[in-house]
C-alpha cells in the first residue's frame, strides 16, 4: 500500500498535500513510531527547546538588583510584573490544548522565534519600566503557550516505563534555564557592567535571546510531531510499539474527533484538578527561587569581608542549587522506572523538602554562614525538591491519559494553568511580606564606596566603631564644622603641636563655641574622630541613605523567612495529594502489572494481525 493512499498510517491532509516551502516550514508530522535512537534524538530537541526558552525567561532573575536600579523600579512594581507575566502565562496554557488536534511542533518551534525576537531585541531597546513590563508580559503569554506543547511532545516520544526518565529530562529544561541564566551573569555580568555602564545587565538579554534564534533554527529542521493516530494512544512500555502501529492503522476520522470531542468535560476530573493544585502549591518555593534568590542573596547573606553579596556572587549560588535539581530530576526520574512507582518517591520527596527547607530557613539568621554551609543545605534542599517533582510529572502524564490518551495536551493545558495562576496569585501578596527589598538596593551603592585609596564597608564600620559613630551623630553639628575643608589643616596643626599661636589660630577659624567644645572633648577626639575622619565625614553626608539602608538589611531575614514558611505550608498541603495519583505503592506489584499487560499486548497483536489477515 502507497503511504499517502488514503487507508494508509497516517492519513494525508490538506495540509500534507501541500509541497514546498510551505510543507518545510508548517509540516512536521512522521507517520511511524521512532525506534530508540531517532525518538532519543527528537526527546533531546524537545528537551533542547525547553532549556533555552526557559533560559530567556528567567534572565530577568539573573540581574534583577541591576533592572531595579537602572528603571529606578521598586520592588513591589517588578513583583507586579512576575505576578502579570505568570497570570497571562496561565491563561495562554488553556488554548495550548488545542495541539491535542493540530499536533505540537510549530507552538515550539515558532514560539521560539517569538522570543528570541523579543529578548535579543525588545529588552534592550526597552528605555522605562513600563516597556520592559510590556516585553516581559508578551514573553509571559508564548512561555505559558508553551509549557503545554513541550512536556506533550516528550510524552509522545516517552512509554509510560520510560515515563519518569523522559519527563525528569524535561524538568530539566526549567531548571537549566535557571542555571544557564545563573552561570552566564556570574561570569559575563561584571565584565559588561566594566565596559557598558549601568546598562551592561542587557547583555545577558541580547545573549539569552540569541541562543533562542539558533534553537529555533535546528527545530525548523528536525523537530518532529507524531502523527494524530499515533499520539492519541496509550503506549506503557517500548513492547507496545508494534501494537501501537497496527491499532493506528485501524483508526479513522470519525474515530479521531470522537476521541477528543468535549476535551474538556473529559479532563476536568477532581483528581486531575487536585493533585495540580497540590504540585503548584509544592513548587511555591521553586518558584520563589527562579524569580527572587538574586535578591534574596544579594540582601541577606555578606561575604568573608562583611559586605551584602555582588550579583555575580548570589549567581554563583544559584548555580549550585540549579546544579543539585538538574543532577537530582534525571537520577531520580530513572530510579523511579526502575522501581516502577511514583508515589513512595514523592512522597519521601515531599517530607524531605520540608525539613530541609526548614533548615533553611533558618540559615537567614546566620547572615555571615560560610559559602560552603550555604551550598550544602541549598543542594540537599533542591535534590529533595527533584525526588518529588520528577516522579509526580510522570505520574500526572499517566493520570491524564487513563482518561484519555488523546487529550494529554488537554491535560497538560489544565496543569499549566493552574500552576501558572497558583504562582502569579501567590506572588501579589509577597511585596506585602518581603518590603526590605527596595531600601537594601536603592542604597546599597552607598555602603560600599573607597575612601583614601581603600575599600569602605559603610554598614560593616559602623557595626566595628559604635562608639565613633555614636559621638560623630550626638555632636555632629560642631563636628561638620571641624571637618570643613578650610578648618581641616588647622585643626590637625593646632592638635598635633598645641602652641598658644595654633591653638588661637584653631579658635578664630571655628569659633569660641566649636573650640570650646573641642577642648573639653580632646581625648574623645583623639580617640574616636581623627582616626576616622574621613569615614565619619562620608557617614554624615550619607546618613539617610545609610539609615534607610541598615533598616532595610535588618529587617531582611525575617521577612523573607516569613515567605518562605508560606512556600512549606504549600509542601504540607501538598501531600494529601500524593494519593490522588494512580499506580502501584510497591514495586513488586508494578513488576507484576508490567507482566500481565506484555502479555495482553501479545494478545491483542495476534488478533489484530489475524483480523487483519
Amino acid at each position: 500500500m502507497a503511504p499517502d493512499s488514503p487507508t494508509a498510517l497516517g492519513t494525508t491532509s490538506a495540509t500534507k498535500q501541500r509541497g514546498g516551502l510551505s510543507k518545510f516550514l508548517f509540516v512536521h508530522e512522521i507517520d511511524e513510531y521512532p525506534g530508540n535512537g531517532k525518538r532519543t534524538a527528537y526527546l533531546a530537541l524537545a528537551v533542547l527547546a525547553t532549556i533555552i526558552l526557559y533560559y530567556t525567561y528567567f534572565t530577568q532573575t539573573g540581574v534583577t538588583p541591576q533592572i531595579l536600579v537602572s528603571y529606578h523600579m521598586s520592588f513591589s512594581f517588578y513583583v507586579w510584573i512576575v505576578v502579570i507575566s505568570n497570570l497571562l502565562g496561565a491563561f495562554a496554557s488553556l488554548p495550548a490544548s488545542k495541539t491535542d488536534k493540530l499536533g505540537r511542533s510549530n507552538v515550539v518551534i515558532y514560539g521560539l522565534l517569538v522570543i528570541g525576537i523579543l529578548v535579543a531585541f525588545g529588552v534592550p531597546a526597552c528605555s522605562t519600566q513600563w516597556e520592559f513590563l510590556f516585553v516581559i508580559c508578551l514573553l509571559g503569554v508564548v512561555e505559558g503557550a508553551i509549557l503545554v506543547a513541550t512536556p506533550a511532545l516528550v510524552r509522545d516520544f516517552s512509554p509510560q516505563l520510560g515515563r519518569a526518565s523522559a519527563m525528569g529530562f524535561w524538568t530539566v529544561g526549567p531548571v537549566a534555564g535557571s542555571l544557564i541564566t545563573s552561570i552566564v551573569a556570574a561570569h559575563t555580568l561584571d565584565h559588561f557592567l566594566h565596559t557598558s555602564g549601568i546598562d551592561g545587565w542587557k547583555s545577558q538579554f541580547v545573549i539569552s535571546g540569541v541562543s533562542s534564534l539558533v534553537v529555533f533554527v535546528l527545530a525548523l529542521f528536525f523537530m518532529k510531531d507524531l502523527s494524530s493516530r499515533l499520539r492519541d494512544q496509550l503506549m506503557v512500555s517500548e513492547h507496545d510499539r508494534a501494537l501501537v502501529e497496527a491499532r493506528a492503522r485501524g483508526l479513522s476520522e470519525s474515530d479521531l474527533l470522537a476521541a477528543t470531542a468535549h476535551p474538556w468535560r473529559q479532563i476536568l476530573k477532581f483528581d486531575l484538578v487536585g493533585s495540580a493544585i497540590g504540585i503548584s502549591l509544592f513548587l511555591l518555593l521553586y518558584y520563589a527561587a527562579s524569580a527572587f534568590f538574586t535578591i534574596y542573596w544579594a540582601t541577606v547573606f555578606k561575604d568573608p569581608n562583611g559586605l551584602n553579596l555582588t550579583t555575580a556572587q548570589a549567581n554563583n549560588l544559584n548555580s549550585w542549587f540549579w546544579w543539585a535539581d538538574l543532577v537530582a530530576l534525571i537520577a531520580f526520574g530513572i530510579l523511579s522506572d526502575l522501581l516502577k512507582v511514583r508515589k513512595p518517591l514523592m512522597l519521601a520527596g515531599a517530607f524531605g523538602s520540608i525539613a530541609m527547607l526548614i533548615v533553611f530557613i533558618n540559615l537567614a539568621n546566620h547572615p555571615h554562614s560560610s559559602t560552603h554551609t550555604i551550598i550544602l543545605v541549598e543542594v540537599l534542599l533542591a535534590a529533595c525538591i527533584s525526588l518529588c517533582y520528577a516522579p509526580w510529572m510522570a505520574g500526572y502524564t499517566e493520570m491524564v491519559e487513563a482518561k484519555n490518551p488523546a487529550l494529554v495536551g488537554t491535560g497538560l493545558a489544565l496543569w499549566g494553568w493552574i500552576l501558572r495562576l497558583t504562582v502569579g496569585l501567590s506572588f501579589i501578596f509577597l511585596p506585602l511580606v518581603v518590603n526590605s527589598v527596595n531600601p537594601v538596593v536603592d542604597n546599597l551603592q552607598f555602603a560600599q564606596t573607597t575612601i583614601n585609596g581603600q575599600p569602605f564597608n559603610a554598614q560593616q564600620f559602623q557595626i566595628d566603631h559604635p562608639e565613633s559613630v555614636a559621638f560623630a551623630q550626638a555632636n555632629a553639628s560642631w563636628l561638620n564644622v571641624l571637618s570643613e575643608p578650610k578648618n581641616a589643616a588647622i585643626v590637625a596643626a593646632a592638635n598635633k603641636n598645641p602652641t598658644p599661636a595654633n591653638l588661637a589660630a584653631f579658635s578664630k577659624a571655628v569659633g569660641p563655641v566649636v573650640f570650646a567644645k573641642s577642648v573639653a572633648n580632646l581625648a574623645k577626639l583623639n580617640k574616636l574622630v581623627v582616626p576616622y575622619q574621613s569615614q565619619l565625614v562620608y557617614l554624615s553626608h550619607h546618613q539617610d541613605q545609610l539609615t534607610s539602608l541598615l533598616n532595610g538589611v535588618a529587617k531582611s531575614p525575617k521577612q523573607w523567612q516569613n515567605w518562605f514558611w508560606v512556600c512549606l505550608g504549600g509542601m504540607v498541603v501538598f501531600i494529601p495529594t500524593i494519593w490522588f495519583n494512580r499506580g502501584r505503592w510497591s514495586p513488586a506489584k508494578a513488576r507484576e502489572d508490567e507482566r500481565q499487560h506484555k502479555a495482553d499486548v501479545q494478545a491483542e497483536l495476534k488478533s489484530l494481525v489475524g483480523a487483519n489477515a
